[in-house]
């Protein structure tokens, strides 16, 4: 049966608090994520919280009453508490019915196995939360292995990113690491790096891309680096016939991925 905690004060109310912050966050292991949309997400791709926040009069809904018992029957604990305590936990006036409060994956390269998709998408210093939500949603719309953050990304596991991946967090491989590791690690296998530039002279619809493809995307503000770009096997372009002399990264990446799913698909 689920517990009530209906006191500010009490302790584990402040430690899932504390998790709004990276430090908290990385020496716990673990994250928070919010609403039904994303834990219903996360119950589907068959990863379930390690503890459940719940609203009472949000508890007669028929997604949350699954989770509860989904949680509870894996060994979780689940939490019945008040509209207030979630707003705490959340850090917004107008909470989600449910919190959950995970376990941090494990992110390391050697975990991805490039073989089980044809597309991944690889980020360089990315600092937005919404871009890396839009990013991740992007790969799950086409079928993509993951995401590969290289060198200093935002933290997939702030409340901020996970809340901008709408569930897709839990459908696709993330991994962290440093340029040269990933440098090392790709060309230790088949994969096509493939990065977009500004500088570059071939459109972006002109080459057929092998498999698997990485689609890798630069810095929102400066892009890629001049040493990472020489490194790519492929640098193309996308047209751009207004003013605006750049896309937004996320948008970016959404436009790359899907000229490489439409190159695979049968015609």
């Amino acid at each position: 049966m689920p517990r009530q905690i209906t006191a500010f004060s009490n302790p584990l109310i402040k430690r899932v608090r504390s998790l709004r912050e990276k430090r908290h966050r990385k020496s716990e292991g673990l994250f928070i994520a919010e609403g039904l949309r994303i834990l219903t997400e996360a119950a589907d791709s068959g990863v379930l919280p390690d503890m459940i926040f719940f609203a009472k009069d949000g508890a007669e809904h028929p997604l949350a009453k699954r989770l509860v018992d989904q949680v509870e029957a894996g060994g979780g604990e689940a939490i019945e508490t008040d509209r207030d305590i979630l707003s705490k936990l959340s850090g917004k006036d107008n909470p989600q019915t449910v919190i959950g409060v995970y376990r941090e994956f494990d992110t390391s390269l050697d975990r991805i196995d490039r073989a089980t998709a044809d597309i991944w998408i690889v980020a360089q210093s990315l600092r937005d939360p919404g871009n890396l939500g839009t990013i991740l949603r992007t790969g799950d719309a086409v079928g993509a292995g993951g995401l590969i953050l290289v060198d200093d990304c935002v933290d997939p596991f702030s409340v901020e990113s996970v809340r901008a991946t709408m569930g897709a967090l839990f459908t696709q491989r993330i991994a962290t690491t440093r340029w040269p590791e990933f440098l090392a690690w790709l060309r230790g296998g088949p994969g096509q790096l493939v990065g977009t530039s500004l500088k570059a002279t071939q459109d972006y619809q002109a080459p057929r891309y092998a498999a698997p493809t990485f689609i890798l995307v630069g810095n929102e503000a400066q892009g890629l680096p001049t040493d990472y770009e020489t490194e790519c096997d492929l640098l193309v372009r996308m047209p751009m016939l207004g003013r605006a002399d750049s896309l937004n990264a996320a948008v970016a990446t959404a436009v790359m991925a899907y000229e490489v799913l439409n190159q695979r698909r049968p015609k």
